[in-house]
């Protein structure tokens, strides 16, 4: 290190010295690209500490190049040549050596596998490729593909150009420089010349309907327009990098079809160098005015007025819905989580959007530590593994018997479900496992690569129970220990076994064994596959659901014990700030807290009904119209379906409240999108029309009087969108 600086500080000397300009600009740019690169040692002090959260555990030098590599993503995409969504994978080879540490040094272990495709089924400039089970229908619902029709180059092309560049670049430009029409997801940009009708409520009262009537976007074309025309060396160097900030990352990236989230953060250093222009536009403006026979002074008041009512028109139009005072939704959200899982439990999460606040409230706020986090999407790697083996806080190590050489990169990162007829009556599934840790030869195949790898004979999986050990534990309902057998039994699904889904079972397995002796839950927030074939075994408790030890038949979405789910959700959780109509909640955070949260009290509210405690039922319903009532977290489709609940506990008039809100403004939005864009608001046509049928479905099903006036609204609209 002392030698590689004392280089560099003599060459920039010696280049200064003997005035060589190209030495001296390379060495120079050599020092700032290191300068960047160094504070990622940081990384590496921090992650030499082995803090709670420690991802990809940069420790040490071949960590440190995949955290700065970001292989954690696991995005391997060709640029230039390679293949599409629809190629088939001929053959594998051995492809780039990988390692691990042993005794103090580097050795190679494995080679990454190399995806041989055919070269008919490979293109120039591949757009159109697979990262994940839904983007093949996508492709062919958005380029109007056949099923079981290759793309063609053409198809890749108009790809590229209307979504990676259109989509997710230039509607993020707009978005800055003219305008956006609302923070639903997708929202396209604001021209002052498109169709603006009756606005419905949805679009009328977002806050983050912002109109900059063009205004910035014309002011950086006047100051392109006076570099082009005066120093277009100037021009070229802001041209470059608002290209190389911009379009050429949407080249390099090459973003897949779905995102969970808006991304034009990515693109913000090409709206800095377009702010540039906006500057210079200033400049250019006045030269305009210049030639009109004005007074001087006129003319620079004009030019500066206009300069500055543009800064104010964006500070105007973004306060309200760049203002972040008193939400604490997230931060709440997280806590509820945690406070739906009894005391030590395991809790199974999906990604960031619902991680990272509930790490934010064990390591900054010190809530519930005693419960342990599990990121299903980091679960499948070695150094997450490795750090859910040691106690952390209140939590102790997580039951992990697997050895760390099993469970490196590229071993046992997918099991193949290999089904094996003589396999009849389902898998032990302790004992399964332990023939994984024995890499055991009696569970392998071959590969046509002549590799053996491990695989899963059934779907049938079962676990023995104690059932006296766990009545003693004390979690079993009274009335429900009648359920207890001594075996558990479930069908996992007929596919891989992925690491995460290896590793979810070896916890499950050794807690088991140990007589459940830790409550394990699962996060609200998961996916259907996540839950691993258990819904039916699933307490829900608030947002979290916990494993049981019995199986509640036919339970497809798990069983609520409104006994505890009662007590949390009515006295346990936080809902701050969410009645308070000050405050601003976008609406991509409507698709997690609020409908986790609606979708609580209602399964909730409907377990009580049918238990016949109508007037807790009642409580419920009131308690979640008054935490977020409509006029701060609209009314979704899920409210829709407390208009029967109401209706069933004889709150006739607060079902007739919900339904009238619900069933006008979708009315009023429905005559917007038709008399606009249909094709493009065909998503929140379906949308509308869907809660309109709930509602009248449920007002017929209960017979409450008034109905027949929204049936007829809704047949109305339905004509309309079906003629």
């Amino acid at each position: 290190m002392i030698l590689l600086v004392s280089l560099l500080v003599f060459g920039i000397r010696l280049s200064v010295r003997k005035q060589k300009v190209a030495l001296n600009v390379a060495l120079l740019s050599l020092v700032f690209v290191l300068i960047g690169y160094f504070s990622y040692t940081l990384a590496l002090v921090r992650s030499n500490y082995n803090p709670p959260i420690n991802e990809n555990n940069p420790s040490n030098l071949l960590n440190f190049i995949k955290y700065l590599k970001r292989e954690q993503y696991g995005y391997n995409n060709a640029l230039l040549y390679g293949p599409v969504y629809s190629s088939q994978i001929e053959a594998f080879e051995q492809g780039d050596e990988v390692y691990t540490m042993k005794n103090g040094k580097y050795v190679v272990y494995d080679h990454r596998p190399k995806y041989i495709y055919p070269k008919d089924q490979k293109m120039l400039f591949p757009r159109m490729q697979r990262y994940l089970p839904g983007d093949t229908k996508f492709y062919q619902e958005a380029m109007g593909i056949p099923q079981g029709q290759n793309p063609t180059f053409a198809d890749n092309l108009k790809y590229f150009l209307g979504h990676q560049v259109g989509m997710m670049y230039m509607r993020y430009l707009f978005w800055n420089f003219m305008g956006r029409e609302s923070d639903i997801q997708d929202a396209p940009a604001l021209s002052p010349f498109q169709y603006n009708g009756k606005l419905p409520e949805a679009l009328a009262n977002n806050k983050a309907r912002n109109n900059y009537y063009c205004l910035p976007l014309l002011l950086g074309i006047l100051g392109f327009i006076l570099l082009f025309r005066k120093n277009r060396k100037d021009l070229l160097v802001i041209l470059l990098m608002f290209i190389m900030t911009g379009l050429a990352l949407v080249v390099f990236l090459n973003v897949p079809p779905t995102q969970p989230r808006e991304r034009d953060y990515i693109y913000v250093g090409s709206f800095y160098f377009f702010a540039i222009w906006i500057g210079l536009g200033v400049i250019q403006l006045s030269e305009i005015l210049a030639k009109f026979k004005l007074n001087a002074n006129l003319k620079t008041s004009i030019a500066t007025a206009f300069s500055l009512v543009i800064p104010l028109i964006l500070l105007q139009q973004n306060w309200d819905d760049h203002n972040r005072n008193h939400r604490y939704q997230q931060v709440d959200f997280a806590k509820n989580i945690l406070d739906s899982c009894a005391k030590d439990a395991i809790l199974f999460t999906a990604g960031d959007n619902d991680t990272f606040p509930l790490w934010y409230a064990q390591e900054v706020e010190g809530f519930r530590t005693d419960v342990r986090i599990c990121v299903l999407t980091y679960l499948g790697t070695d150094w997450d593994i490795e750090q859910k083996r040691r106690k952390v806080y209140d939590s102790d190590a997580l039951p992990i018997k697997i050895d760390k050489d099993k469970l490196l990169e590229g071993i046992n990162d997918q099991i193949l479900y290999y089904e094996n007829p003589n396999v009849k009556n389902g898998i032990n599934l302790s004992e399964y496992l332990k023939l994984v840790r024995e890499d055991n030869p009696a569970i392998k195949v071959q590969l046509q690569t002549g590799e053996m790898i491990n695989t899963l004979p059934s779907s049938n999986l079962f676990l023995p129970v104690n059932v006296a050990a766990v009545k003693k534990q004390g979690f079993i309902p009274k009335q429900l220990e009648p359920l207890l057998t001594d075996t558990i039994s479930w069908d996992f699904g007929k596919r891989d076994l992925l690491k995460n889904d290896l590793i979810q079972l070896e916890i499950i397995a050794n807690n088991a064994a140990d007589n459940w002796k830790r409550p394990i839950y699962f996060s609200s927030t998961l996916a259907a596959e996540s839950f691993l074939g258990l819904k039916e075994f699933m307490q829900e408790e608030g947002f979290a659901y916990r494993l049981m030890p019995f199986k509640i038949q036919g339970a497809v979405d798990g069983f609520v014990n409104t006994d505890i789910m009662y007590k949390n959700m009515m006295t346990k959780m936080s809902w701050r700030e969410l009645n308070n109509p000050q405050v601003y909640y976008q609406s991509d955070f409507y698709q997690m807290p609020f409908i986790i949260s609606r979708l609580a009290f209602l399964r909730l509210a409907d377990q009580l009904v049918r238990e016949g405690k109508k007037n807790e039922a009642k409580l419920a319903m009131d308690r979640c119209m008054t935490v977020m009532p409509n006029d701060t977290v609209p009314y979704d489709q899920l409210s829709a379906s407390f208009v029967g609940l109401y209706a069933s506990v004889g709150e006739t008039k607060k079902a007739l409240a919900i339904a009238d809100v619900m069933m006008n403004r979708n009315d009023k939005a429905l005559d917007y999108y038709l008399e606009g864009k249909p094709d493009r608001n065909a998503r929140e046509i379906q949308l509308a029309l869907y809660e309109m049928q709930i509602i009248t479905n449920q007002l017929k099903e209960m017979k409450v009087p008034g109905a027949a006036r929204y049936e007829a609204m809704f047949q109305k609209q339905l004509q309309r969108v079906n003629s």
